[in-house]
């Protein structure tokens, strides 16, 4: 019989509705199966309590007739969304004890709708890096290996503890945020499907913030249809979010017809980047064909301003961390250094966030408070957003071109080994990003699925970026690519 955890979304939810299985036996497969991966370092509040009484919560609507798509679904929550009553960290020490007295947003929404939380997710701390070392946690693993090679591997990052939970079927899915890639990138390190929604679609509320013109929150899942599931509970307008657009919430999943005869697809020459690895370029060549072959018409474009991202990125984020997480000083939650005698106000601040914030928060609080100076604010800031218009406008005119979705690569490579980038320049790191930081800069959907394996048997994946406030047609180019390819690989069980 086939281990419960293991399901998808959609096939748990046909069974769930038909009494087949109940959400708590579901839930103790995936319960069990954390308790099995802990060498992943995944899961890091583990709450099986609330995830029990929710499973029979759902059980008794079930029972009664009353089934949305998520109900009796056991989920991952990423450590940014605050759970009311339940650690809620970053993966900073500066947030140590801290357990919020309300729920996010989405995570009530995912609650109202009958999903149940297994527990709180690994990640970068305050989602700030590519590889899901930067955590007070210490770092998340992939459960993928190398052929012949046990090197263990980044998930990616930041939301990698979510990447790594859903591909070792620790849970049927999870909740990420995506600020320059992170929800993309870490699903195409761990193959599985992750989304970027167009920014307002998921409300930030209650989401710890990292770079607020930025974040935007969305589902990692097995599979497309999932992942317009999950969408769909996870979206809508939200007053206490200002930045939440008053838009309706489509059924993303009905739009998965799997059609796209005479839709024009995007390629941009800016994205073919010297020195590409070839497998990288065979996989996006492989797309292409898949999505021609589908009934798809490949039109080359270009995106210009595509070799600015991410300098540009790399000056706006920080400066909006350096700002957001200003009020991280010991005086109301969170962490508080001890003082010495003599120490007043000055001296908790500066040894609180001392010892609260890790080397990379420390680098990127740094940079963004250089940036927005006087004296270097127009010089820096003030130019990376004249760049963020500009890049917004190559889309724009793209899609007035009638271009209906664009494919690039998701990453420049295959996942890396824990530790391999921490003799290299930062900037390294940072080109993890150089795909998916244009997305959120335009403030565009994108999404990633799996495609192929390299050739040390490691998972690639592609990413179809679309039209603003259109993520059914965006899934629906997503849901081809992906029956096309038949990425039906998983990792092979070591842990």
């Amino acid at each position: 019989m086939t281990e419960l955890n293991t399901l998808t979304i959609a096939e748990a939810r046909d069974r769930l509705r038909k009494r087949e299985i109940t959400a708590e036996d579901l839930t103790m497969s995936c319960l069990s199966a954390i308790d099995a991966g802990g060498a992943l370092n995944a899961f890091v509040h583990n709450t099986p309590e609330i995830a029990l009484s929710q499973a029979r919560a759902a059980d008794a609507r079930l029972a009664a007739g009353e089934a949305p798509s998520v109900c009796g679904i056991p989920l991952g929550i990423k450590d940014l969304f605050c759970t009311k009553g339940v650690p809620s960290q970053a993966a900073s020490k500066i947030l140590a004890g801290f357990k919020p007295e309300y729920e996010s947003t989405v995570t009530a929404q995912l609650f109202d709708a009958g999903a149940v939380m297994l527990g709180k997710l690994n990640m970068d701390e305050f989602a700030m890096g590519s590889s899901n070392e930067s955590t007070c946690y210490g770092p998340a693993v992939n459960p993928w290996k190398r052929t012949g090679d046990a090197t263990q591997l980044t998930p990616g990052g930041s939301s990698g503890g979510s990447a790594a939970a859903v591909a070792a079927d620790l849970c049927l899915a999870a909740t990420g945020t995506d600020t320059g890639g992170s929800i993309r990138q870490p699903a195409a390190f761990a193959g599985i499907t992750g989304i970027k929604p167009t920014y307002g679609r998921v409300s930030r509320w209650g989401i710890i913030a990292y770079a607020s013109s930025l974040d935007q929150a969305g589902p990692m899942t097995k599979s497309v249809r999932d992942a317009a599931i999950l969408l769909g509970a996870m979206a809508g307008p939200d007053a206490k979010d200002s930045t939440s657009a008053d838009i309706p919430v489509p059924d993303f999943e009905a739009a998965l017809t799997g059609d796209i005869r005479g839709k024009r697809i995007g390629i941009p020459k800016e994205y073919r980047l010297d020195g590409l690895n070839a497998g990288i370029v065979k996989l996006w060549d492989d797309g292409i064909a898949m999505l021609k072959d589908a009934g798809a018409e490949i039109v080359d474009i270009s995106l210009p301003h595509t070799k600015y991202a991410l300098p540009a990125y790399y000056v706006i984020a920080p400066a909006e961390a350096s700002s957001n997480l200003a009020r991280y000083d010991g005086v109301r939650y969170g962490h508080r250094a001890k003082l010495g005698q003599g120490d007043g106000i000055t001296e908790m601040y500066e040894k609180t966030r001392a010892e609260g914030f890790g080397p990379e928060v420390q680098r990127r609080i740094m940079v963004g408070t250089y940036v927005l100076s006087a004296g270097f604010y127009d010089a820096y800031y003030n130019r990376a957003r004249r760049v963020r218009a500009l890049i917004k406008r190559d889309f724009e005119q793209a899609f007035e071109k009638g271009i209906d979705a664009i494919l690039t690569p998701a990453t420049p490579s295959s996942a890396f080994g824990i530790g391999e980038m921490q003799d290299h320049s930062p900037v390294e790191m940072y080109l993890n990003d150089v795909f998916t930081v244009t997305v959120n800069l335009a403030g565009l959907p994108g999404v990633s699925v799996p495609v192929g394996l390299d050739e040390k048997g490691m998972p690639l994946g592609l990413q179809l970026i679309g039209r603003p406030w259109e993520e059914g047609d965006l899934l629906n180019h997503a849901y081809v690519l992906e029956r096309a390819a038949g990425f039906v690989s998983k990792p092979s069980k070591w842990w």
